[in-house]
């Protein structure tokens, strides 16, 4: 086997996986290094995302919503469930399943693609001509030669000071996914993404959730009417959301943690839960990468420094992901991924930050593309705005769900779209036409000449589009 190879990757999440695939179709000798193991040692790739994070957690979260449909929905579809009881063995094992699944197609992908997977840790040894050393510890230690270096290691959970993760009582994203039982009292110490996610997952199944959150305000990234009507929706089914929260001591017991904090009205409380995740957000991993050694220059936040084209302080030497700047988001990495690939080729690789859409699988789905209210009127930007609930939806009412609605933020002069955010229904996939429609740089006007299927829930976001000029049809 050679080992020079012009395009090595090291870490093989989204980002990774996806720039040494795009690299070797290029035409580059490409391999990808990844340490990720699974439950036999075997070799895992996919990052964070397939193994603790976007893939396993949509798993449990359509999990829980079967279970609770069957428990409290199904019936007024004259569908009755006698007997209902919860398998919280063999709900993890398909979790596991549907996450090998995903490993093992990247596996395939690479073969198919003549990669070279190394399975170990990947970091930095020495400049040397033609590239970097870059040294492989896995089952025996190895060294390799890269012309070209991508950086795709990913993050790693935030520690909260005082309360280590050790996955049994204070769980991360990794512990959150693998609870064997389902606890009587969870608690969730941020109300971000993973936090709301869990929590919506394990008060499905039988938890009292309760969410303790810094911030003043909730989803505070959000657009501010759709925040409000998140919080009413998840407060409505049984999360207790507190905010402005201050935390203080955790203390883990044999069976139990007990978190002391101060309420927003400035009043000492404790709780005790059975289990406490901590989600307050997560931190680049560049631990072991040995980027010192070769003058590899990072950030005051630990992030691998990068400029607009993902190009380090090093010649030839790439990072993307969540190991550099921007948001942390699986599709993100993978956009940069491309790119960096395309760009390492001469090709001119395209990321747009302002058209990557955000989701929180949620029920009610959350996603948006672009500004929020917020932000233009921070901005001060002239605009105009649309909105269309699914109440008035004729697909939605026959799904059962018309919670929430559709938002247009357009340019006051042009009609230009600068946002779409919408909470309900399958929002993860309707918000494609929106990062779409921004991405050609279309209007409302555009969106709202286009014929939508009927009954369908995109027609919820032609309505809405409509809606900017006061032309909504199906009030």
């Amino acid at each position: 086997m050679s080992k020079n190879f012009d395009v090595v990757v090291i870490g093989g999440g989204p980002g990774g996986y996806i720039a040494a695939i795009r690299a070797a179709q290029l035409g580059f000798s490409t391999a990808c290094i990844d340490e990720w193991k699974n439950a036999k040692g075997g070799a895992a790739p996919g990052g964070t995302c397939t193994n603790v994070g976007c893939i396993p957690s949509k798993a449990l979260l359509q999990s829980s919503e079967h279970y609770e449909h069957a428990g409290h929905a199904f019936s007024e579809h004259g569908i009755e469930v006698k007997g209902l009881s919860l398998d919280m063995k063999k709900m993890l094992a398909r979790k596991d399943t549907v996450v090998k699944q995903n490993n093992d197609g990247i596996l395939y992908l690479f073969k198919k693609n003549k990669v070279t997977f190394f399975h170990g840790r990947g970091s930095f040894v020495k400049a040397v001509d033609g590239g970097h050393e870059i040294k492989i510890a896995g089952a025996t230690e190895e060294s390799i030669i890269a012309k070209h270096v991508v950086v795709a290691t990913g993050s790693n959970p935030r520690v909260l000071p005082g309360a280590d993760f050790d996955e049994r009582l204070i769980l991360s994203n990794t512990g959150a996914l693998a609870i064997a039982e389902v606890p009587k009292r969870l608690g969730v110490i941020g109300a971000g993404v993973i936090g709301l996610e869990m929590g919506s997952v394990w008060r499905r199944l039988g938890s009292e959730v309760t969410v303790l959150e810094a911030l003043p305000a909730f989803l505070g990234a959000v657009d501010e009417q759709v925040a409000k009507e998140a919080q009413k929706q998840f407060t409505k089914q049984g999360l207790a959301i507190s905010l402005g929260v201050k935390i203080g001591a955790i203390t883990a017991g044999k069976d139990d943690v007990t978190v002391n904090y101060v309420d927003d009205k400035g009043v000492a409380q404790k709780a005790v839960f059975d289990k406490l995740i901590v989600s307050i957000g997560r931190i680049p991993n560049t631990i072991g990468l040995n980027a010192e050694a070769v003058g590899l220059k990072l950030d005051e936040r630990g992030f691998v420094a990068v400029d607009g084209d993902c190009k380090t302080s090093l010649a030839n030497v790439w990072a993307v992901g969540d190991v550099v700047r921007g948001p942390m988001l699986a599709h993100k990495a993978e956009e940069e991924g491309v790119a960096v690939a395309e760009r390492i080729a001469g090709q001119h690789g395209h990321v747009n930050f302002n058209t990557i859409p955000w989701v929180i699988y949620t029920s009610p789905e959350i996603a948006w593309v672009g500004k929020t209210e917020q932000q233009l009127k921070a901005e001060k930007v002239a605009y105009k705005t649309g909105s269309f609930p699914f109440l008035a939806n004729g697909r939605a009412r026959a799904l059962g769900d018309t919670t929430g609605f559709v938002k247009f933020l357009a340019d006051a002069k042009t009609d230009e779209i600068l946002g779409v955010h919408i909470i309900g229904p399958q929002a993860s996939e309707l918000i494609s036409e929106a990062v779409v429609a921004m991405e050609f740089r279309a209007s409302s006007e555009d969106i709202a000449r286009i014929c939508h299927a009927h009954p369908s829930l995109s027609e919820a976001v032609k309505e809405a589009a409509l809606a900017v000029d006061g032309r909504a049809l199906n009030f």
